[in-house]
């Protein structure tokens, strides 16, 4: 009896139903049917004979079934049906033309062979980040730029937010005049100031209230404003999108790890591959993605086999540690606070030293920020190898300490500088922000932002000239004890992947302050792909402990998507609660930058206010609040049902490996007594069978199919 059928009549005793019991003899019957088909084609394999429709050749035959199912169908549906292939094959060919031209394709693929698709993720996050940029920068150029270009040159008209007069309209230029020495030039350009305040650079610059065209009236506070909340929202889609598409591939792999090996085993390998230089670096890649595998297996197992006393001992360290990180964090988020204290305060008094000095305190909170970022990576992860974490958790873990050592820090600068805005020496101020520190707030947020990026890509750039590659050349041509104990370096994903994350969470909030910073952004990602491509070729070395790429790349878009909502928050006060500038950028009118929403709408035709008045009601919020929660339910059922066709699916698919098996058992052994019968046939050459079950067994040995137990799911099969 087959496996099978020994199911179904174990499923048919403890069944009570009558349709169950129908179900399960239908069941049987064909299950059995099905086995005394297979006993008749081992007993007789000569007699099954191929019809003449087989005989053909398999282009023939497909040919032929093509050709009479046309003649079924319709005229209409044959003309959709080419359509649709015609366009299947248009997008396809669309898909592979874009893939070719896509940015750094060469050079990523070369780092795949060399390092393991671990680091490409880094470089693919990376080139994920140029592009997201540029966009930004395209937004902003085409909707709030773009517009005074173009109006300062061709016939627009520009209307300016004129000065009232008083004490609030004044806003004095911190150019340099007369004769200037070039020091202070490069001061300028690195911290933002003096030439470049009044450029296009910065918020202040764009004063225009409204530009006539010939035959439209262009609103730019309104055009700025809604130009910020398109950047944010296309930037949260993007993540999410990708975000899915990660968690997909994750949630395939995390399912079952056999099935993980099988397929980059016997799947894995690609056949179009005809060079050989490309057949190393796919060997090389694949060798990664394995080592990388057996090793959090060989973490699990370790996890595993723990003693209580050894979990006991693990806690205590980790709690310690945990405890000297706290402290660790709130020593730099005091000192961060402090230097942009006393740096604003240096400014505001126009305390002038000599050029470096100058330069310093100007740059004071960024070298904290840069320094506390710079050493906790390194610290934490020393830390992180005494707490005994799987290679994959240690990347998560030291990415969520770093992520918030990193992006609180900026938290802590922007609530330094909006303590020193909002506080007055007479309460209440009399522009609703300090205005004889700061004429324009905005501005002066934009110069810290610049600063944070520009100082951001010197030291990237600083360290990989002066730290990396003399390193690597000390362990190269030193054979000192301390160099080999030092050791070449390796790329250190956690604090690369962090970098970048930084530095797009300070482009995300500083974009509404200066609207160039995605352009400055693009360009510094552009030159760091080929800093950190050098350093990775020529100073690195691959990792000792490799990791899986496609759980750590979702959980880079993770931590990219938690900088995202960090952005949001300072962005959110400064639009709608802290009162703007009333000397400089687009919003002089307005207490806050956000009535000019409001202010526009009520502008509308009654018809068109009285449906976004509806849009935003409290009803529409409820109504679509339930919808969203009902399809979630839906697709939550759907999932679930999903889900269990899959368990059947797969009980099935482990259950017809099990028949197949018992089969070939049965064939052995029937082939094993047909020997014995003729003893004769040992000295005939042996026929080939027109069986395939016949020629199947004669290539394998019986030992095997007995040797090891049935699967225990459909990918042992």
């Amino acid at each position: 009896q087959l496996p099978s059928y020994q199911s179904l009549l174990y499923r048919r005793k403890t069944s009570t139903g009558g349709s169950k019991q129908r179900g399960s003899s239908r069941s049987r019957l064909s299950s059995s049917g099905s086995w005394k088909l297979g006993l008749s084609t081992i007993s007789k394999p000569e007699e099954k004979q191929k019809s003449p429709l087989e005989q053909r050749p398999i282009r023939e035959r497909a040919n032929t079934r093509r050709l009479a199912e046309a003649q079924e169908l319709k005229s209409w549906r044959q003309m959709r049906q080419s359509i649709h292939r015609y366009l299947r094959r248009l997008r396809e060919d669309g898909q592979e033309s874009l893939s070719s031209i896509k940015l750094w394709r060469g050079d990523i693929h070369l780092i795949e062979g060399m390092f393991g698709a671990g680091i490409l993720s880094y470089f693919s996050f990376l080139r994920f980040l140029v592009m997201l940029n540029l966009i930004i920068f395209l937004f902003m150029f085409s909707f709030v730029m773009l517009p005074i270009v173009i109006a300062s040159h061709a016939l627009g008209n520009i209307t300016y937010n004129q000065n009232d007069g008083n004490v609030c309209s004044v806003y004095p230029s911190s150019a340099r005049h007369g004769l200037v020495i070039f020091h202070e030039h490069i001061a300028d350009l690195l911290s933002g100031g003096g030439f470049l305040e009044q450029t296009y650079l910065f918020y202040g610059y764009y004063k225009a209230h409204k530009i006539h065209f010939p035959n439209i009236t262009y609103n730019l506070p309104l055009a700025y404003l809604m130009v910020t909340i398109a950047y944010l929202f296309l930037s949260l889609v993007w993540i999410v999108k990708r975000s899915a598409t990660g968690f997909k591939h994750n949630l395939v792999q995390d399912e079952d790890r056999f099935q993980s090996f099988c397929n980059k085993i016997f799947t894995g390998w690609d056949f179009c591959i005809t060079n050989e230089n490309a057949a190393k670096l796919k060997r090389s890649s694949l060798l990664y993605e394995l080592r990388t595998d057996l090793e959090e297996e060989r973490i699990k197992q370790k996890i595993a086999d723990r003693t209580r006393k050894e979990k006991c001992r693990i806690y205590i360290i980790r709690l310690i540690l945990n405890l000297f990180v706290i402290s660790v964090l709130a020593g730099c988020f005091y000192s961060i606070y402090v230097a942009t204290t006393f740096s604003q305060e240096a400014q505001m008094n126009n305390v002038k030293v000599n050029f470096i000095v100058d330069l310093i305190y100007e740059y004071l909170p960024s070298i904290v920020i840069t320094m506390a970022n710079f050493i906790t990576p390194l610290l934490f992860s020393v830390i992180i190898n005494f707490e005994d974490y799987s290679p994959a958790f240690e990347i998560r873990f030291t990415l969520i300490r770093c992520v918030f050592m990193r992006l609180t820090s900026i938290g802590v600068l922007l609530f330094s500088l909006w303590s020193q805005i909002t506080k007055c020496e007479e309460e209440p101020c009399v522009c609703g922000y300090n205005h004889s520190l700061y004429s324009c707030w905005e501005t002066r947020v934009g110069q810290e932002m610049y600063k944070l990026t520009i100082f951001d890509f010197i030291i990237i750039a600083a360290v990989t000239i002066f730290v990396e590659f003399p390193r690597k050349l000390i362990v190269k041509h030193c054979d000192c004890r301390l160099a080999h104990w030092w050791g070449q370096q390796e790329f250190a994903i956690p604090q690369n992947v962090l970098e970048i994350v930084y530095g797009q969470t300070i482009c995300w909030i500083g974009t509404f302050y200066s609207p160039l910073l995605p352009a400055i952004c693009t360009i510094k990602y552009f030159f760091i792909f080929y800093i950190k491509k050098v350093s990775l070729i020529n100073n690195c070395r691959p990792a000792t402990r490799p990791f899986r790429a496609s759980s750590s790349n979702f959980f880079f878009l993770g931590v990219l998507l938690i900088g995202l909502a960090l952005a949001c928050v300072p962005v959110a006060v400064s639009v709608a609660q802290i009162n703007c500038s009333q000397a400089c950028g687009p919003f002089v009118n307005y207490t806050t930058s956000w009535e000019v929403l409001p202010t526009t709408v009520s502008q509308l035709p009654h018809g068109v206010q009285t449906l976004l008045y509806a849009l935003s009601s409290e009803a529409f919020a409820v109504s679509f609040f339930v919808v969203t929660c009902l399809a979630m339910f839906y697709v939550i059922a759907l999932a679930g049902a999903h889900k269990k066709v899959i368990n059947q699916l797969r009980e099935q698919l482990a259950m017809e490996g099990r028949d197949k098996r018992f089969l070939i058992q049965k064939l052995c052994q029937a082939q094993k007594i047909s020997v014995v019968r003729s003893p004769g046939s040992n000295s005939q050459p042996r026929r080939s069978s027109s069986s395939y079950h016949t020629s199947f067994s004669n290539n394998f040995n019986e030992s095997v199919f007995l040797a090891h137990s049935p699967p225990d799911s459909a990918t042992h099969v």
